[in-house]
């Protein structure tokens, strides 16, 4: 796939234009911490001779005041170098490669859909989401986003002073798309080894406890159960939703992923939250060219990778039925 965007005239320009940028931002760079190191230096050699006015001192402040201008012009170019690399050459690649497919950088999972997924019981006190990726396949709406949501708590010691300490509710990627099949319950699947390090971060975003009306289902296939505890708030409609045939494929979907994945059917629809460390929509480092490879070879894994779920899935099959 990375083979084929490179072949078109416009996106090369893009790419062209994009590592152009990245060079002046590297070269400014290198300045400002070759300054930077040369400041630091002539202040401190000027203090082993204490003796001498305080001028002396000028040079070096004055090579460290340049320094922090270069990083204040630098910053907001990178800025606008991050915003470019998604705006124009991330959305120009995907739609030449997905055509039902919009990329959006600044639109994300809203803060009462992360909620009503039921996937997390704590509420967050900070929520970000950002790179939306919507799209269909055949019949079958979805979309994901990058999703970090932190929640605040605050303790004082016997000294009355106040400490506050923020924990990782969920930091990584919640697909949402339609569900072959029409349901009124809620089913919840989660990973069985609570306490391995793979899902740790489920302990907090356990939302069973909080499932009003549900019980433990327990299905036909071993190994499902072994991997997963389901809860539902209909043992029938569970049932109707986990055919062997869709156990399978979790369990395929789970094992190619790194962390373990978490699972909730509600109004129709299936969410899967996939907890995850990178950032899979930004630029490379800016010591490494974009023309490379490699410079964006991540974010299309992850597009395709959400966009195999139907198909891994088979969440096309039967649509035609519901309603």
């Amino acid at each position: 796939m990375t083979a084929d965007f490179r072949n078109g005239p416009a996106l090369q320009g893009i790419l062209q234009h994009l590592e152009d940028e990245r060079k002046i931002l590297t070269a400014a760079r290198r300045k400002a911490i070759s300054c930077f190191v040369f400041g630091v230096f002539l202040t401190i050699a000027v203090s082993f001779f204490s003796l001498l006015p305080i001028w002396f001192y000028i040079p070096g402040i004055a090579v460290l005041l340049y320094t922090l201008n270069l990083y204040l012009k630098i910053a907001p170019a990178y800025l606008d170098y991050r915003v470019n690399f998604k705006s124009r050459l991330l959305k120009a690649i995907l739609k030449s490669n997905y055509q039902d497919i919009t990329f959006e950088p600044d639109d994300g999972l809203p803060e009462d859909e992360f909620m009503a997924c039921q996937l997390f019981t704590e509420a967050p006190d900070k929520y970000s989401s950002k790179n939306s990726v919507t799209g269909s396949l055949a019949k079958t709406r979805f979309y994901f986003s990058e999703v970090n949501a932190s929640y605040k708590t605050e303790s004082t010691d016997v000294k009355g002073n106040r400490a506050e300490k923020w924990h990782e509710i969920f930091k990584g990627i919640i697909f949402t798309a339609d569900f072959n099949k029409n349901f009124n319950g809620i089913t919840l699947i989660s990973p069985e080894n609570i306490g391995s390090k793979l899902v740790g971060w489920f302990t907090k975003a356990l939302p069973i406890s909080n499932l009003s009306g549900s019980k433990l289902v327990v299905l036909e296939d071993p190994e499902f159960n072994k991997t997963f505890t389901t809860h539902s708030t209909d043992q029938i409609e569970a049932r109707h939703i986990l055919t062997p045939a869709m156990m399978n494929r979790i369990l395929f979907l789970n094992k190619k992923t790194k962390s373990a994945v978490m699972l909730s059917f509600i109004a129709s629809r299936l969410y899967i939250a996939f907890p995850l460390e990178s950032n899979y929509f930004e630029p490379p480092p800016l010591s490494k060219s974009i023309l490379g490879p490699s410079s964006i070879d991540q974010g299309l894994y992850i597009v395709q990778f959400m966009y195999d779920i139907i198909n891994e899935l088979d969440l096309n099959t039967k649509i035609r039925d519901k309603n």
